[in-house]
């Protein structure tokens, strides 16, 4: 309901005061009960989210609020929209969004990023709910910094954001129990790698904590099994790979499984609690590790004339997509894909003359 405030004059030139009154808001759609319309207007495709919010000032207020949100996530109408960060010829950030179930599937630049951050290295991107993190970065001429940037993808628009507990750079981003975690990397003092930083979005606070098991150089990250897995690159005296569990009941990072961590090769996803990895060691192989038998099983490669390594994965669905160089994007149906060494059955969008680098791959739902 509105209030609308009406002023009485006195015919005698005074004022009797101010008379408030409740004035009925106007219905999101005329002729039908609002929880109706609700039902209606979640079933638009997001794709016209930034048509809706100019019909009106409610439909405005609605698409950029969290129930519009709650509503489609809870009844499974949210639509995904893979978020991918590079680096162009000029070496400058940039974004791109790709919709999987458009009849036009093909990468769009997001614009208006924030200034600050075009020519930072090292950044972290995230997504959480609703919003798209970029955090901290440095510059040959900048040392490593604790800014952070929030967009919002019902509103499209940036925002400056709750600075990171620590400022740092060249670290990996997870999420886990609805809180981000930037973990390790570069900073200011020492100490930097060997810690990490939590968001809460509830407090909207950055809390720092330490562990010395967590080293330099992340080269890769995922979740699975409500644990963070944190790739550290090869020791330099047995060229084993190094890398490190959270285990969050006891707030602490230990050592990984070695079977698994030996064929953890390249960049990693997960789908439906299974881990697959893409080994570019030579061309692209699609590995995945069956946790029963503690191996890794190759699923099959990918054509040459349609990837272009170095590769970055994120997971749709059953579907994952192996984004490379210049966003060539190959899509794998990982529940139609048999075990062996042959070439796998994949779709692709279509080629670009672009060389830009990948930087990183989200997905975010609404």
């Amino acid at each position: 309901m509105q209030e609308v405030s009406i002023k009485i004059e006195n015919p005698e030139g005074g004022s009797e005061g101010i008379s408030r009154m409740r004035q009925p808001q106007e219905p999101l759609i005329h002729g039908l009960p609002d929880d109706i319309a609700l039902l209606c207007l979640a079933r638009v495709p997001r794709e016209y989210y930034t048509v809706l919010k100019f019909v009106s000032r409610r439909w405005r207020d609605l698409v950029h609020g969290e129930g519009l949100h709650a509503h489609r996530k809870k009844h499974n109408l949210d639509e995904t929209w893979i978020y991918a960060l590079c680096r162009d010829k000029f070496e400058q950030v940039c974004c791109y969004v790709l919709d999987p179930n458009s009849s036009r599937r093909s990468w769009k630049q997001m614009r208006e990023l924030p200034s600050r951050s075009l020519l930072r290295k090292g950044v972290g991107f995230e997504v959480l709910g609703k919003r798209l993190y970029l955090m901290g970065g440095c510059r040959w001429s900048e040392d490593a910094t604790d800014e952070t940037y929030c967009y919002d993808a019902s509103k499209n628009s940036w925002t400056e954001a709750n600075p990171l507990s620590t400022a740092r750079c060249y670290f990996a981003c997870e999420v886990l129990g609805q809180k981000i975690y930037a973990i390790g990397g570069l900073g200011l003092n020492s100490s930097v790698p060997h810690s990490w930083d939590t968001y809460d979005p509830c407090t909207n606070n950055w809390t720092s904590h330490s562990d010395g098991n967590i080293v330099p150089e992340i080269e890769d990250s995922f979740v699975l099994g409500e644990k963070i897995y944190i790739r550290c690159g090869r020791s330099a005296v047995t060229s084993q790979v190094y890398a490190v569990v959270y285990e969050p009941s006891s707030g602490t990072w230990q050592h990984a499984d070695a079977d698994m961590v030996s064929g953890w090769q390249g960049p990693a996803v997960v789908v439906d609690d299974t881990l697959y990895v893409l080994d570019e060691s030579s061309g692209t192989r699609l590995m995945m590790w069956e946790k029963d038998l503690r191996e890794w099983v190759a699923i099959g490669r990918l054509s040459p004339l349609l990837t272009r390594p170095p590769c970055k994965l994120v997971a749709v669905g059953k579907s994952i997509y192996v984004i490379g160089k210049g966003r060539s994007t190959v899509v794998v149906d990982v529940s139609n894909a048999g075990n062996g060494g042959g070439m796998m059955v994949s779709s692709s969008i279509p080629k670009l003359t672009s060389n830009d680098e990948i930087i990183n791959c989200k997905c975010l739902s609404i």
